[in-house]
């Protein structure tokens, strides 16, 4: 490309490097030349306050609060300011599965809950349940990471810890409800396939408010079938004691009574229960109910508390205490 002058035209004669002396007097003059603002328009200075949001860490808690955005609505940033929250009201069922136990008269009922690949849930749920140690872990969790923020870094339940403490499966079909239940569905589901009447289903769910069953009336209505009865009768017992088994553990809700006839579809085919994977769905419902506690305001925990029991046991044995058997009062 030719080269331009100064004008923006195009030069004719070739460029020519300045020699010694040129570049010496082109130095002395730019020392006698007075200093000239070339830009003197001003600029004005914005207040970064005004401008950027500056955000400040928390004491114990995130340096930035734009990782961890819901963190000032979170339990332990209350707790920071002075305001503590009592230990949680937990919804442990541990006790009422010893309530409906299949023994040798049901012995059709519990050949299918073997199959179903859900029979370990009936003996390894904990009774008793910790409120400090599992109120202390709640507000350690952080919904934007999915685990427990502790001093020396993050940890969280697994699906290898799930199969590991309750063993039942992590693999298969997904857990999915595309909506929530009508009633009039959840109406038509229990005569369908736990064989009450219109009139029953109605009564009950009117108690519960809801389209959900209590645990009582299913083991009221259920318990007392056995391998003498009809096979519709076994076949509805069965239903009914898996939705009551997955109830009282892997969904476990803060209704304390009650279980969601919603969970009754996935039995309408006993032989593909086994199918699904469970471990997988308790976890997400888990880590849900973990999530939820850690606003200040709630004072329930739901979920299979044995899960996390267990698994703080496990990974923090010192927290368990065990009974002094030794003991005798004087």
């Amino acid at each position: 490309m030719p080269p331009r002058t100064r004008e923006g035209g195009i030069s004719s004669a070739p460029r020519r490097r300045p020699t010694r002396s040129e570049r010496r007097r082109r130095v002395q003059l730019r020392e006698v030349e007075p200093a000239v603002d070339r830009d003197p328009v001003e600029h004005p200075q914005h207040d970064r306050d005004e401008t950027e949001e500056v955000f400040e860490g928390v004491p114990g808690g995130p340096i930035d609060r734009s990782i961890l955005r819901s963190f000032d609505n979170h339990v332990a940033a209350k707790i920071w300011l002075g305001e503590d929250r009592a230990p949680l009201k937990l919804e442990n069922h541990g006790a009422k599965l010893q309530l409906w136990e299949l023994d040798a008269e049901r012995s059709r009922i519990s050949e299918t809950v073997h199959r179903s690949g859900l029979a370990p849930l009936t003996s390894c749920s904990h009774r008793v349940a910790s409120r400090p140690m599992l109120s202390a872990f709640c507000e350690r969790w952080q919904p934007e990471t999915m685990t427990f923020h502790l001093p020396f870094g993050e940890m969280t339940i697994t699906l290898d810890d799930v199969a590991s403490i309750l063993h039942i499966s992590i693999t298969g079909s997904m857990i999915s409800f595309s909506q929530p239940l009508r009633v009039d569905d959840a109406n038509a589901l229990l005569v369908e396939l736990l064989g009450t009447t219109d009139v029953e289903a109605s009564r009950e769910m009117e108690q519960c408010r809801s389209p959900s069953v209590r645990l009582l009336w299913l083991r009221d209505h259920f318990s007392t079938i056995t391998d003498v009865s009809s096979d519709d009768d076994i076949e509805f017992a069965t239903r009914a004691f898996l939705i009551h088994l997955v109830g009282c553990t892997l969904f476990a809700d803060k209704s304390a009574t009650s279980v969601a006839v919603v969970y009754l579809e996935l039995f309408r085919d006993l032989s593909m229960v086994g199918s699904y994977a469970w471990g997988a769905a308790c976890l997400a419902y888990l880590y849900r109910q973990l999530t939820t506690t850690t606003r200040f305001e709630v004072r329930q925990l739901g979920g299979y508390l044995t899960l996390l029991q267990a698994w703080i046991y496990e990974h923090f044995p010192e927290m368990f205490s065990s009974p002094d058997l030794s003991y005798t009062e004087s």
